[in-house]
């Protein structure tokens, strides 16, 4: 389904700063068109974040991947706040996002990243945030991908993993691995790793 992008229009009517740390956070007063007509305002918090790179390291000749685990302080809720991941990393340099993703595996699991391709681009919570998350997949080899990584200035406690690609499918039917990114990119390569082993093998 194509839209028509220009017959939709919005205006920020006023931005007010409320928070400035790790990350930023603005109330914005907006009016936007209305799907039947006229125009509506809404006030609404908005959390300002760099976009985000994630990548899923995977060896496909032994047909395992590498995933990444640490704490996370937005899993407070759940029974365990240490996440099982993809290797990832904000854009918060003039860097382009395969630029952060070649660092960020370097530095959280201690690899090196060969062929890469886009999986895609999407908003992980567009009613609160402006955060992009561009998501790939990449060659990597997993008979190296272990041990404990990280940057301390960037409180960083990461523990590597290697799973086979079933034991990483079960982990997302069984909701082991419950966050988007992860959840995303793993269906992406069930979907498509015959593709993938054709074009890469």
């Amino acid at each position: 389904m194509k839209r028509d992008t220009d017959s939709f229009q919005y205006q920020i009517e006023s931005e007010q700063p409320l928070y400035r740390g790790f990350y930023h956070m603005d109330q914005l007063t907006v009016a936007h068109q209305r799907f039947q007509g006229g125009m509506m305002t809404i006030k609404r918090e908005l959390l300002d974040r760099h976009d985000a790179v994630c990548v899923l390291p995977v060896d496909l000749a032994r047909e395992q991947i590498i995933l990444i685990e640490q704490f996370r302080i937005g899993a407070l809720r759940e029974d365990n706040p240490w996440l099982l991941e993809l290797v990832a990393g904000l854009i918060d340099k003039d860097e382009q996002p395969q630029e952060v993703a070649h660092r960020e595996a370097l530095e959280e699991a201690n690899i090196s990243l060969g062929r890469m391709r886009p999986i895609t681009r999407y908003l992980p919570s567009a009613g609160g945030t402006n955060e992009r998350i561009h998501l790939f997949i990449a060659e990597a080899d997993s008979t190296k991908a272990s041990g404990v990584h990280g940057l301390d200035d960037e409180g960083e406690d990461i523990l590597v993993h290697t799973v086979s690609f079933e034991e990483a499918f079960e982990m997302v039917r069984d909701g082991t691995i419950n966050n988007a990114a992860a959840i995303i990119a793993l269906q992406w390569l069930q979907l498509n790793l015959a593709d993938l082993k054709s074009e890469w093998l």
